[in-house]
């Protein structure tokens, strides 16, 4: 259903993360991996997909890559004033860094 929104509605975040997160959960990593870099490409805004993606990225085990994406997170929460995007962001850039 997610995927029929978001052909008619190609510019939705909320439709496109949705979609990201689904794809997660069914271990579709790589077409997630996708929807996630649409999503920020097309909303850099859209904190919490910084979030996940970074997460993501860290289950595939690429930490580096997971840690450039949660530094633009981090960036854009500050540049958007979201404290408590921030401090999730910066919590999980701290949890990639101290792993690995």
């Amino acid at each position: 259903m997610l995927e029929e929104f978001l052909a008619a509605t190609p510019n939705d975040a909320f439709a496109r993360y949705g979609l990201a997160m689904e794809l997660t959960k069914t271990g579709e990593d790589a077409a997630a991996e996708t929807q996630f870099r649409q999503l920020l490409a097309s909303h850099p805004d859209y904190l919490y997909g910084y979030f996940h993606y970074g997460q993501l990225l860290l289950k595939l085990g690429r930490g580096a890559d997971a840690q450039e994406t949660l530094r633009q997170g981090v960036a854009a929460a500050k540049k958007a004033g979201d404290a408590h995007a921030l401090g999730e962001l910066e919590g999980a850039l701290e949890e990639s860094l101290a792993s690995g």
